[in-house]
């Protein structure tokens, strides 16, 4: 969250013995580690560390298809061709049930609309309905955002832009209700500024866009999105 990309990957290269081995959280490192290339613009090595380790075991344990299926959308929202990556898809498939937490259906369904299952994606939504009306935790974290969240990324795949928007945008405050890390979260602000540039909304781009360069000095992924943001015609 520093943007220290390069102190990152020198670390993380450097002492692999420290983090990963025979640890559980091997491939969730790996992801921090993808993150840092992916904000540098090394696509090569992202697309090599999630072919070799995020995803090269095929993994069925929920936490490393929560890293498979953030690290897959990142790349999704910069137009790069996954091609047959979103098999991760049908991991989701069997466990995609009310009785996951909200944080889980939201990368299930963002595995669900990058591979094209609809169908998937919009079950799994409507899965939540009954979650929801529960009287638990989880049902709390749903109403609050979580659905709200998985809305928004079905309606973004449809190209929905305003729909992706008016859902996003009243929960950026509270998205840690919902669970995951400010890294892991990160994901909510890059699927808006992405639809904005979509959409053609420069005000809403320029104002989401300007804010990651005060936080995240020197980054590359940052200038692009101002840079995006900057040549967008505005609106008559």
């Amino acid at each position: 969250m520093q943007n220290r990309t390069a102190d990152g990957i020198a670390w993380m290269t450097a002492s692999p013995d420290a983090w990963a081995g025979d640890s559980f959280f091997k491939a969730h490192n790996c992801w921090h580690r993808a993150l840092y290339h992916l904000d540098r613009g090394d696509i090569d090595a992202v697309l090599g560390l999630f072919d070799t380790e995020s995803y090269g075991t095929k993994s069925g344990a929920v936490l490393d298809m929560i890293d498979t299926s953030a690290l897959l959308w990142r790349l999704h929202l910069r137009g790069i061709d996954m091609g047959d990556r979103y098999a991760v898809a049908e991991n989701w498939s069997p466990i995609a049930t009310p009785v996951n937490d909200a944080f889980d259906d939201a990368h299930a369904v963002t595995a669900f609309v990058g591979a094209g299952r609809r169908d998937a994606a919009a079950s799994a939504i409507a899965a939540q309905r009954d979650a929801m009306a529960r009287q638990d935790d989880n049902a709390m974290f749903m109403r609050d955002a979580g659905h709200q969240v998985c809305r928004a990324i079905l309606a973004f795949g449809d190209g929905d832009y305003a729909a992706t928007v008016r859902l996003l945008r009243p929960i950026r405050a509270i998205a840690a209700r919902f669970g995951g890390s400010h890294a892991e979260r990160d994901v909510l602000d890059l699927t808006l500024i992405e639809t904005a540039l979509r959409s053609g909304n420069a005000a809403l781009a320029a104002a989401l866009a300007a804010e990651r360069p005060d936080s995240r000095h020197g980054s590359r992924l940052a200038q692009l999105l101002a840079r995006r943001a900057q040549t967008m015609p505005l609106a008559a």
